[in-house]
């Protein structure tokens, strides 16, 4: 795939940003006043405490879900999950309208203003006894919430759904777009920005799973929800701080619209013949792209039934007749789909550490000592500190291990951080399965099937799930927004972004789905049911015996779509002017133009 690179000020005597950001007035930026590392510390600040603010509910909410508004084992588990999917599939919403319309900038900060109503909105209805219901009398006889109450508590969830539906796929855009590529150095830190942007998650976690957990547990409701809004009420202005630093890239059009456009135009003219002549596609100028900011990028060989769209046929409109560059950028989008569906699997293992791993440690011994009882919510720390201590060892110590070997810069390629991650999940839902055995067993041989028993077992009895889960989100959810980000076009990183926020999103809603099912049919014909809200009496281990298999069928389909992954061509290495480093760099012309063909990872 050949690139054309745009060039930067005509001015030498400034070192201008060759990348095409520019300030919040459109004007071209010094590298040396703005991004890098200085811009990106106030956009990690705000990440950090946002993540405190989401996990802050997240981690515990069906724990409230179950205790005060007193709903059952699968419909509490459902909720948290279709709200997750909720809030990671909105940021499709706030991908579109910050390519097409504001900016990511200015998305961020209307979304986020959105997501600060929500959280105040949230403490005032876990705060006022009119928004709740009573407790459960000492017949275990327990009031259902009002449609008042359910109205209040999910609205100001889904408020907070909307808000991060344009802060997601924004604000981490906008920190990769803090350095640029075309500078060695500022590529170099580049490399390492989504390891450490992911150790700002989990540090804001972390704390969420901790102290708001015990907060919460052990102080009330209000007070554990009152601080992560004012953290949250922080961060935002902790971001703003950063504004006279920021590196942005203007809007080019929605991405999804431009895909679209791509799709039927290739339908309508699908009996047309290809010409091998390229000019006789339709394209614009080098100018013309160096003017709306624009990198033009010649026609490759793959998916080549798309490049029906930009054959000139004596239509003009964007729907019917598609440049060479919008349809080599759709491609660039759509190779990533198959990798998005393979990730879907995975996000639904995510979800069952807040939900059913959770509510597992309700019937187990928490104690810490004579005085103290832990959380179970708070065993999400340890998936915490496990990512936390897994992306130190594997930026600083892995990659420059293998780097030796393999020569890729990141060590090991991204489809094969990936596939490590899946082997991974595979085998947490085997402990997963073994472990509620044991529960199960002991709860038999001590005869403990109410409800309200707790199981002598200590619940670090589940901490290997967490564990291992916290390994596996470095390989996984790392390698996600690396390769989505990495492999998406300048124009369209808003919506890569939203890709990895999607994965989760779909698989949260199909845990929903598979938990519901998987209820509904195992009851059938007289039978107990797996799940049921006695926990000491359902049967959670097939349900994750379930989850192992189709965990380990996925690895194999992944397997497959890794074999056939075409990655881009290093963009970068073909800038006019840059002094390329690269042993593998190929040699360009007199037009800048890369003359290599997109590059097949042998080892995926």
């Amino acid at each position: 795939m050949a690139v054309i690179e745009e060039k930067g000020p005509a001015n030498g005597n400034e070192d201008y940003t060759q990348d095409g950001t520019v300030d919040l007035k459109g004007r071209p930026v010094l590298r040396s006043e703005t991004g890098k590392w200085k811009a990106c510390s106030f956009i990690v600040g705000y990440e950090v405490f946002e993540r405190m603010a989401f996990y802050g509910i997240q981690s515990n909410l069906v724990i409230y879900l179950t205790r005060k508004l007193h709903e059952g084992t699968v419909k509490s588990a459902n909720d948290v999950s279709n709200w997750v999917g909720s809030v990671w599939m909105m940021p499709l919403a706030g991908a579109y309208i910050a390519d097409a319309y504001l900016g990511r900038y200015k998305t961020f900060i209307i979304a986020s203003c959105i997501y600060v109503v929500g959280m105040c909105l949230l403490t005032l209805a876990v705060s006022l006894p009119a928004l709740r219901p009573p407790r459960c009398d000492e017949g275990e006889n327990c009031p259902e919430a009002s449609s008042l109450q359910y109205g209040v508590f999910f609205l100001a969830l889904y408020i907070i759904a909307i808000g991060t539906g344009g802060t997601k796929p924004n604000i981490s855009t906008m920190g990769a777009d803090q350095f640029d590529e075309f500078e060695p150095k500022e590529r170099s830190y580049k490399l390492s920005f989504f390891n450490w942007w992911f150790f700002s998650i989990f540090f804001g976690t972390l704390f969420a799973n901790t102290f708001l957990v015990f907060i919460q547990e052990r102080v009330g409701w209000t007070i554990g929800y009152g601080l992560p809004t004012l953290g949250l009420a922080v961060s935002v202005l902790v971001f703003l701080g950063g504004t006279p630093f920021y590196r942005h890239k203007l809007p080019s059009g929605s991405p999804i619209t431009m895909m679209l456009q791509v799709y039927v135009a290739a339908v309508k003219k699908w009996k047309l013949r290809v010409p091998d002549d390229p000019k006789e596609l339709h394209e614009l100028s080098i100018e013309q792209y160096a003017c709306s900011g624009r990198n033009r990028i010649d026609r490759s060989s793959s998916l080549s039934f798309l490049d029906k769209a930009s054959i000139k046929n004596g239509q003009t409109s964007s729907w019917r007749l598609c440049t060479v560059t919008q349809v080599e950028e759709t491609k660039q989008m759509t190779k990533l789909i198959p990798v998005l569906l393979t990730t879907i699997i995975p996000s639904t293992l995510i979800v069952q550490a807040s939900t059913l791993f959770v509510k597992q440690g309700t019937t187990l011994d928490r104690r810490m000592g004579p005085h103290f009882h832990i959380p179970p919510a708070s065993l999400n720390a340890f998936v915490t500190i496990a990512m936390l201590i897994t992306v130190v060892l594997y930026d600083r110590v892995f990659v420059p291990a293998i780097r030796r070997y393999t020569k890729n810069p990141r060590g090991i390629t991204m489809l094969q951080r990936l596939g490590i991650g899946l082997v991974l999940h595979c085998i947490i839902m085997v402990i997963a399965c073994f472990v509620e055995r044991k529960r199960l067993r002991v709860a038999r041989e001590n005869h403990l099937f109410h409800a309200k028993d707790t199981i002598p077992l200590s619940i670090f009895i589940l901490l290997p799930q967490y564990a291992l889960g916290g390994v596996a989100d470095n390989f996984v959810e790392v390698a996600k927004m690396e390769l989505f980000y990495d492999q998406a076009p300048d124009g369209m990183k808003s919506l890569a972004t939203s890709y990895f926020t999607t994965t989760i999103g779909l698989g949260s809603f199909l845990s929903s789905f598979l938990l519901s099912t998987v209820a509904d049919i195992t009851k059938r014909n007289g039978h107990r049911g797996w799940i049921l809200d006695n926990l000491n009496i359902s049967r959670l281990d097939y349900y994750y015996a379930f989850m192992a298999v189709l965990s380990f069928l996925n690895l194999l389909c992944f397997l497959v779509v890794a074999k056939f992954f075409v990655y881009n061509v290093d963009v970068t290495q073909t800038k006019p002017g840059f002094e390329m480093n690269s042993a593998s760099s190929q040699p360009q012309n007199n037009t800048g133009v890369n003359q290599s063909t997109p590059q097949t990872d042998g080892k995926f």
